[in-house]
């Protein structure tokens, strides 16, 4: 079960603002920023390729940008991932709305200069609330009839008047990148504007969304993720822990107990494993440690943690030299893994592990080998892997990865010296 991150609607906004800066550089924000900076190459195609892709590529950051609004504003702490949509009418009419403003800006600039700064006040006190609303319910009609504007800022208040500065400052800083990078070449400036136009459309919708949270029960919305807390349990292993760190005061091995049952399910959230060693820990239980280690490593090779097992592999490693995850499949796995992240003697101990306690596996060949490999290099010990290929050879005889085993061998016996 995935932990879902979420924020409190009490939180003060100045929290939320001074945190917002990360929100567009976490997980899915970040790779849609630059996944959308990098296809901003496509406006470089000729003729109405081009321009079909920038409108493409608009509409997308929009949708996008009006998805994390209404994420945030269901009460979610990160950004959604690709692919999730709340409002799929959303991007094109957010798209629309804003090219109709700039556009009617830039002609008035062109043709009745006098109008440009009305303009330029109304649009910004009238976008946010077509933003909210076109987020809320992809109607473009709904979204630009001044009775629905009226009604969003009845909602906030004088708080209004935040999305409008922030809708002002976007534009600015976009106005403002859009003129540093205008010195520089063409392949460059594209894709580095894109990022940045991307970041701060994400930034402010975000921080809309925020602030839509704080009011959900004046838009008669139930944060989503509140339910999906409750639904799953985290409230109550959030409340679990607490009791626990209360009981621990007190009395260790009563605080041991009431974890004891919820660390049998791999559902269990980090900090109650963490929790839990630690108060082994005091205690010295260190054989409940090993039996947790192997519960807990399981846990982490199903939901694809495999760093964070073998972590766990080394701390357990360090109670007991002999120790080896109790699953073949997941030995095997963490001793690959820890090979190909550089980390040569732990990959040879899970080796040696899974060949003293599985030595008929069908993977014992191929995990005897690697030991042979990591014994020759990076470790210099020829001489060893030698013996083991040895081994190897003698007890699968007809194994598919015998005419490895032995080209191993032969390599290392030509490069010992004479």
């Amino acid at each position: 079960m995935t932990r879902i991150a979420t924020v409190s609607p009490d939180t003060p906004f100045r929290d939320r603002f001074v945190a917002g800066f990360g929100y567009p550089l976490r997980g899915a924000g970040l790779t849609t920023c630059i996944a959308l900076a990098v296809a901003q190459y496509l406006a470089i195609l000729p003729s109405f390729l081009g321009l079909f892709a920038s409108f493409a590529l608009w509409t997308a950051t929009w949708r996008y940008a009006a998805t994390c609004m209404m994420h945030t504003a269901n009460g979610y702490a990160d950004p959604p991932d690709l692919g999730v949509e709340e409002n799929p009418g959303a991007g094109r009419g957010l798209t629309v709305a804003h090219l109709f403003a700039v556009s009617l800006c830039v002609l008035s600039a062109l043709f009745y200069p006098p109008l440009v700064w009305p303009l330029i006040v109304l649009f910004a006190l009238v976008l946010p609330a077509i933003d909210m609303s076109m987020a809320f319910d992809g109607d473009i009609e709904l979204a630009l009839s001044p009775l629905t504007w009226r009604d969003v800022i009845s909602r906030f208040g004088a708080a209004y008047l935040i999305p409008v500065a922030l809708n002002l400052a976007t534009g600015g800083l976009i106005l403002a990148a859009s003129i540093a990078t205008g010195h520089l070449p063409r392949l460059v400036s594209l894709p580095l504007f894109a990022f940045a136009y991307t970041y701060l459309i994400i930034l402010n919708l975000h921080l809309m969304g925020a602030m839509i949270h704080q009011r959900h029960e004046r838009f008669g919305i139930e944060p989503e993720a509140e339910a999906l807390v409750r639904e799953n349990g985290q409230d109550d292993d959030d409340r679990l822990l607490h009791d626990v760190q209360a009981v621990a005061a007190t009395d260790r091995r009563a605080a041991i107990a009431m974890l004891v049952a919820r660390m049998q399910s791999r559902s269990a959230p980090t900090p109650l494993h963490l929790a839990y060693r630690q108060l082994l820990r005091d205690e010295g239980l260190h054989d409940a440690l090993l039996v947790h280690g192997q519960i807990w490593i399981a846990a982490l090779m199903a939901a694809g943690e495999p760093r964070r097992a073998l972590g766990l592999v080394q701390e357990c490693m360090e109670i007991d030299t002999a120790f080896v995850p109790d699953d073949p499949g997941n030995a095997g796995a963490l001793a690959e893994f820890a090979a190909r992240s550089g980390m040569a003697r732990l990959a040879l101990k899970l080796c040696r592990g899974f060949l003293a306690a599985w030595p008929r596996s069908p993977e014992a060949p191929r995990l005897g080998l690697l030991a042979a490999r990591l014994l020759a290099d990076p470790l210099a010990q020829p001489t060893e892997a030698i013996v083991l290929l040895g081994r190897l050879a003698a007890a699968w005889p007809e194994h598919p990865l015998r005419g490895e085993i032995d080209a191993l061998a032969g390599q290392l016996g030509q490069s010992r010296p004479a």
